[in-house]
């Protein structure tokens, strides 16, 4: 069997050593040199012939954390590594997933296309914000289920029968109901309309939520504007309490002072992405064991179906 090898970018070596301990092993040893004008150069500081590398890095802005996983990548296959598995906690520019109007981009399969042009064999992802993202490969694409450290969570805070759960948006239905299903529970959604990126017109609640512990569902949140608002309007229509579960957490622009002045009892995101700042009202569980149980099972050939709640 190929030695395991596991490396990380810089933006994600807080999570990529945690991955590493879970594991059983030490981060690999690689340096990124960077000339005067930002040019980067990664390096590998040992040899990784023959061997399953594994190399973790999140793609959250700047831009330069992708082309950084693309270059060790690229470094990677001509080391003449058995195999190069990207391990990419948050996918970037998932939500660019389809033309919603004319002359757009389709952010995500230009990602695709470009992890997939400097060799990578696989890819290891969680939570990606539209399933279909993996049409866009054509290399084995192993897609976590967040749900499976979430949903103990919730089980323990001992909500019963008054729990159910809520989707922030039409799009975000079945993971609401997936969530639902391991409880037995009814769910709710809000329909919202955008007037342009990151900006609601219109937000309405379908569903009884009176006197009932509400846990909203997403896939990330960003300037908290779409979840506080719908916590509001839940809570405003009788509601016991409300909380949010958001696997990344991007929270860009006013998203923690949204997520401090909102009705939230708490907000649960996984440390996919690094928190930019401390707030008494988001808790982070960490999905490294997740990450670590899946790198085993591939290089085991076991099932990662099995890591599923």
């Amino acid at each position: 069997m190929p030695q395991v090898k596991i490396f990380s970018g810089t933006a994600s070596k807080y999570f990529a050593e945690k991955v590493a301990t879970a594991y059983g092993t030490n981060l690999g040893d690689a340096t990124l040199y960077k000339f005067s004008d930002g040019e980067m150069a990664p390096h590998f500081n040992e040899s990784i012939r023959g061997a399953e590398v594994f190399i973790i890095q999140s793609t959250f802005p700047p831009a330069d954390n992708l082309l950084e996983l693309m270059l060790m990548v690229d470094a990677a296959k001509r080391a003449s590594a058995h195999k190069v598995i990207v391990v990419m906690p948050y996918y970037g520019y998932a939500r660019q997933d389809r033309k919603d109007k004319p002359r757009v981009s389709i952010g995500s399969k230009v990602i695709a296309n470009a992890i997939q042009s400097v060799g990578a064999d696989r890819l290891m992802t969680c939570d990606l914000h539209a399933g279909q993202i993996q049409g866009f490969f054509d290399i084995p694409v192993d897609h976590l289920d967040g749900s499976a450290i979430f949903v103990p969570y919730i089980k323990s805070l001992n909500l019963g029968d008054n729990l159910i759960f809520a989707s922030p948006d039409v799009g975000g239905l079945g993971r609401a109901r997936m969530f639902a299903k391991n409880f037995g529970s009814d769910i709710v959604v809000c329909d919202k309309h955008r007037a342009r990126a990151n900006e609601i017109a219109s937000m309405q609640v379908i569903g009884n939520v009176e006197g009932r512990d509400v846990v909203l569902v997403d896939d990330m949140i960003d300037t908290a504007g779409t979840m506080t608002t719908a916590a509001q309007l839940i809570k405003d229509k009788g509601a016991k309490s409300v909380r949010a579960i958001a696997t990344h957490a991007v929270l860009s622009g006013p998203a923690y002072e949204r997520i401090e002045n909102s009705v939230l009892e708490e907000l649960v995101v996984s440390d996919t992405i690094p928190l930019k700042q401390e707030s008494p009202k988001i808790k982070v569980l960490t999905f490294s064991d997740l990450f670590a149980r899946a790198i085993s099972n591939v290089v085991t050939h076991d099932s990662i179906s099995s890591l599923f709640i």
